[in-house]
């Protein structure tokens, strides 16, 4: 039977959450990509509460897309900034099962160079 794109994914991220989880020391950065967005929120998985979040469709963000790396950057920024102000300094970082490549690389990059360790 043939699966669907997002069917895979979601097993591969399902993979990925059986070995990592957020606590409240170090909470889990979870994102998500579409073809014109991205958006990643930070995780207490423990408590089931998230901490801070960024998306590429918020009015502050209206002029970078989400849809190329200089948007994942700059959502990334955001989040940073965010996690900074929320006392976060060092994160476990989740995929969603897509690959580590492009603008979720982009987006892990943009996080260390704002002063997230993961």
């Amino acid at each position: 039977m043939a699966r669907t794109t997002r069917e895979l994914r979601i097993r591969r991220h399902d993979r990925v959450r059986r070995k990592l989880s957020g606590t409240a020391a170090r909470p889990r950065v979870a994102v998500m990509r579409t073809n014109k967005h991205i958006s990643a929120q930070i995780i207490d998985d423990e408590a089931g509460r998230t901490l801070a979040a960024a998306s590429s469709v918020e009015s502050t963000l209206k002029d970078a897309t989400g849809g190329n790396i200089d948007g994942a950057k700059a959502v990334a920024a955001v989040l940073a900034e965010r996690a900074k102000a929320a006392g976060i300094t060092t994160v476990v970082f989740d995929r969603g099962g897509f690959a580590y490549h492009g603008r979720v690389a982009a987006f892990a990059d943009a996080l260390r160079a704002a002063g997230l360790e993961f």
